[in-house]
């Protein structure tokens, strides 16, 4: 018992766990333990400056946003042709498809080009390369590759 008392006192000295050791009380072992568990949920305490001088700023880890994985292509299947609009100072219609990529991923793709004969159920290669001015376009479709034409340029 006086183990831990002696553990508690000196827990609740470096932080305030609400138990009075002054008083001549009988601390049970559920309830000091129940206290420390609400303490490690509660994640990092208040740090010294000799503490933060030691281990160095606290860095959150960047989570890497990469469309396809790190591969430079993927094939998909088109689940619906869309039609974008373009952001504040342009104006036109930007030809896109919703794509499942062979990952399991839904991303919409544009269609780079004039003109283009995708439906349902037609594959595409598609490769990294956002759209400015388009937001959540963040494929473009490879022409001339899978289901995909070339464009067709007219010469008179």
């Amino acid at each position: 018992m006086n183990f831990l008392n002696s553990v508690v006192r000196k827990v609740s000295q470096t932080i305030n766990l609400g138990v009075n050791i002054t008083q001549k009380t009988s601390l049970d072992l559920p309830s000091v333990v129940s206290r420390l568990s609400n303490l490690a949920i509660q994640g990092r305490g208040m740090a010294t400056l000799n503490q933060m001088h030691r281990t160095g700023p606290h860095i959150k880890p960047r989570i890497p946003k990469r469309p396809l994985d790190g591969n430079p292509f993927m094939k998909g299947v088109v689940l619906k042709t869309l039609i974008k609009k373009p952001k504040k100072p342009n104006s036109a219609n930007r030809k896109c498809v919703l794509v499942r990529l062979s990952n399991g991923k839904e991303m919409v793709a544009y269609i780079p080009g004039i003109g283009h004969n995708l439906q349902e159920h037609n594959i595409v290669l598609c490769r990294v390369g956002r759209v400015q001015d388009c937001p959540g376009v963040k494929l473009k479709c490879v022409r001339g590759k899978y289901d995909l034409g070339h464009v067709i340029v007219n010469r008179k």
